[in-house]
């Protein structure tokens, strides 16, 4: 697969296709922190670059790619190299969502 294509979100008759609740709400956070100016799409679209390349090269064609792993990733670097949220309070964050009883998954 080109690096264009691995950038584009996965898509299904112009809609965004997500396989778990989380997917949808990461792409909601990064677009909602990009339209009120905490950094610009370019920035993010360049984490995500970094990211997906840095895996194309350690896995030639073995694995499976899933698209909103990498997403998520770039996210937390570029939240990280913008000191807007540091990655161990991204965990300490992701961990409190992780213990609240079932049904509460926001």
């Amino acid at each position: 697969m080109e690096l264009e294509e691995q950038l584009l979100p996965p898509m299904a008759n112009g809609e965004l296709l997500f396989d778990a609740p989380w997917q949808g709400r990461v792409f909601g956070i990064a677009r909602v922190l990009c339209e009120q100016g905490h950094f610009l799409w370019a920035d993010f679209r360049e984490a995500l670059i970094i990211r997906i390349s840095a895996w194309d090269q350690s896995h030639p064609g073995h694995d499976p790619y899933i698209y909103y792993d990498h997403f998520l990733a770039a996210l937390t670097d570029l939240l990280s190299r913008k000191n807007l949220c540091s990655f161990s309070e991204l965990l300490e964050r992701d961990e409190q969502f992780r213990v609240r009883p079932h049904g509460h998954d926001h």
